[in-house]
């Protein structure tokens, strides 16, 4: 059978997009089934980013071709900003270990297959000769050991680097528990290494991934952190010198699998950004795959909200200055499913309001929900010229549907502001956040959830301190 005839077969297969190299070269039944069961494997690590949007039903009901949410591909940031697309794949799906939560663990059965370097090495070329891909995303199972399986990632990045002459992105897995000599290597062949925390304590890490420990996972980032440095400082005085991960090093953390609070996975976070110099942590919200009696079980919905509230957190430690402890305390442990964390943090913090935008620092005007770092470095800008008003902060891209509850120009608020109690929830969440809201409100008699909201932002508006800090707690 030809590649060709194979076509009608793919069609609900996660690899769509590799089809079309076929017209160009011979790719063997033995790779084509490669590629099929470790691209597949390949799509529960999250540790770059991907479209996370299934159109394909949608596709195939218009006669359109394409799957964005296809296993195979995904979409990372190279060092200078670019957004580029990666062949995602595993090395190998045989694995030594028997993590619970994986669907490679060594007690599923599963069909398992290996690459061998030179295989996966012709196959990124191939892929990147005809602009499917800009670079390669390489993880892989443990098979043998630790040090065996670092060999087999070597192996094939060095021949793409030395002799396919390959300059593409690679972001490659450290594997837990490998010998630093190997793992220099990988760091010389890479542009960005990642070593997954998977769990979110000691605690569910020994009790869902036994043959994994704390150490075993902590000592190879700190490693590699310490050879970033390094390898930074030799840049700044020879410029020849060799680069160590240049673009960093990231990991994933698993959501859902395990009881852990919202607050304590974002103190985690805080605590790897701070101590290891991550580029990127990453979360997972948890797809029950397997069935065990200490996961959750398989018609459980991954907690896709909860993951998403996670990102958001994360982009206001990375990007607004705000600390783990400020989003989320042991008295709030979790976040708000209605509003997301700045907005949250906004109404529990009355007495920080309303900011003065002609007067206030930078770092303070962050903290106004609907103004972001771009408009934020606008507004710094724009008013050393001239004193700023409502209408111009909308021309520097303020979204004053936020904002206005929280902000005055020259002492003064918005002259068209309306507080009524439907406009000013809606205009704090999003649609789906609203709609949700509703819904809660609508299960309670009398509404008294809706009221206590709302009294909040109108006593905030108000100036009202005093009143709102006893109705914040």
């Amino acid at each position: 059978m030809s590649c060709l005839d194979k076509i009608p077969m793919l069609k609900n297969n996660t690899l769509v997009f590799h089809i079309s190299i076929c017209y160009s070269f011979v790719m063997n039944d033995a790779i084509f089934e490669k590629l099929q069961i470790l691209g597949a494997a390949a799509k529960y690590d999250v540790a770059c980013t991907s479209s996370g949007v299934d159109q394909s039903s949608l596709s195939r009901e218009n006669g359109g071709i394409g799957n964005k949410a296809a296993c195979g591909i995904c979409h990372s940031f190279a060092a200078d900003g670019r957004c580029i697309s990666l062949l995602k794949v595993l090395m190998t799906n045989s694995c030594i270990y028997d993590c619970k939560y994986c669907v490679n663990r060594k007690s599923n059965s599963v069909k398992r297959t290996t690459f061998t370097p030179e295989e996966l090495a012709e196959l990124t070329i191939e892929f990147y000769k005809r602009n499917y891909i800009e670079g390669l995303f390489l993880s892989s199972g443990i098979i043998k050991n630790a040090d065996y399986t670092c060999e087999l990632i070597i192996r094939t990045l060095s021949l793409l680097r030395n002799q396919y002459k390959f300059n593409g992105y690679i972001h490659a897995k450290a594997i837990p528990g490998a010998d630093p000599k190997l793992l220099e290597q990988i760091g010389l062949l890479a542009d960005r290494m990642s070593v997954n925390i998977e769990m979110p304590s000691q605690e569910s890490l020994k009790l869902l991934a036994p043959d994994k420990s704390k150490t075993s996972i902590f000592k190879p980032m700190s490693y590699i952190a310490g050879h970033i440095g390094n390898s930074s400082k030799e840049l700044a005085i020879y410029k020849k010198a060799p680069k160590f991960a240049p673009a960093g090093q990231s990991t994933q953390m698993i959501i859902g699998a395990s009881p852990e609070t919202d607050c304590h996975i974002l103190k985690l976070t805080e605590n790897l950004y701070n101590k290891y110099k991550l580029k990127r942590v990453f979360f997972s919200a948890y797809t029950p795959i397997v069935s065990d009696s200490l996961l959750p079980a398989i018609d459980t919905k991954p907690p896709l909200l909860r993951e998403h509230r996670l990102y958001q957190a994360d982009w206001l430690m990375r990007f607004y200055k705000f600390t783990a402890g400020e989003i989320l305390d042991e008295k709030s442990p979790n976040f708000n499913p209605f509003l997301d964390p700045k907005c949250n943090w906004a109404i529990k913090h009355p007495e920080f309001f309303p900011v003065e935008i002609n007067r206030a620092s930078y770092e303070e005007i962050l903290r106004v929900p609907g103004i972001g770092v771009t408009s934020a470095q606008r507004i710094i800008s724009t008013r050393r010229y001239s004193a700023l008003n409502f209408a111009s902060l909308k021309k520097l891209g303020v979204v004053l549907k936020r904002a206005q509850y929280f902000i005055i120009c020259n002492g003064r608020q918005n002259e068209n502001l309306k507080i009524r109690q439907d406009t000013v929830i809606e205009s704090l969440m999003s649609k789906k956040e609203f709609s949700m809201y509703k819904d809660e409100v609508g299960t309670r008699p009398g509404g008294v959830k809706q009221l206590e909201f709302f009294d909040a932002v109108h006593l905030l508006s108000s100036g009202k301190t005093r009143q709102l800090n006893a109705l914040a707690m």
